[in-house]
């Protein structure tokens, strides 16, 4: 019996964090390169600042929010992998981790860090799996009533979780979802 890498795109994206998190905790001033700053601290003529519009996801701000981006990841991740192939799901992954990035910027002035968008992508986009022409999956259907509600219910406590990556992560593996629906890898 041997051990194999099934799912490619989400066990180096994985393991990518994971050497983030611990080089940040080596050499502090590498959590930078992981962070997108709000509104206030986005610097159009600054290559770095558009490289951070990716690379947040790969930052975290503790074991604790590293573990349990990670966990959904490689819960999720390799059914999606299998279904949609590595390449199209890095594509997702990558599209998601812009788009929460860019509205960041556009829409906060706090900063973003972490796979929280992601996750929440694969959340929603894995209720497609099973997905058939001319309807709505009802599990879909109650996910997204789930998590609205959740994330909607600690959008109000004060806190330092961007609700909004999630909610926005949620409708990318929405639109991901019904426009890939029926399509294999």
């Amino acid at each position: 019996m041997r051990i194999r890498y099934n799912a490619p795109a989400v066990l180096s994206f994985s393991l990518l964090c994971v050497a983030v998190f611990v080089l940040g905790m080596l050499v502090p001033p590498i959590q930078l390169l992981f962070f997108v700053p709000g509104s206030g601290g986005f610097a159009f003529s600054q290559p770095l600042s558009w490289f951070r519009l990716l690379s947040h996801a790969a930052g975290h701000a503790s074991w604790d929010h590293l573990l349990g981006n990670l966990s959904f990841i490689l819960l999720l991740g390799p059914i999606l992998e299998e279904k949609y192939g590595s390449g199209r799901l890095l594509g997702m992954m990558l599209a998601t981790a812009l788009i929460t990035g860019v509205l960041n910027v556009l829409l906060f002035s706090s900063g973003l860090l972490g796979a929280s968008g992601i996750v929440f992508m694969f959340i929603l986009l894995v209720s497609f799996t099973n997905f058939r022409n001319g309807e709505i999956p009802l599990s879909f259907l109650l996910i997204v009533a789930v998590f609205l509600s959740r994330e909607l219910l600690q959008g109000l406590r004060a806190d330092h979780v961007a609700q909004f990556a999630h909610l926005i992560g949620g409708a990318c593996g929405s639109l991901f979802g019904f426009r890939l629906a029926g399509r294999r890898a």
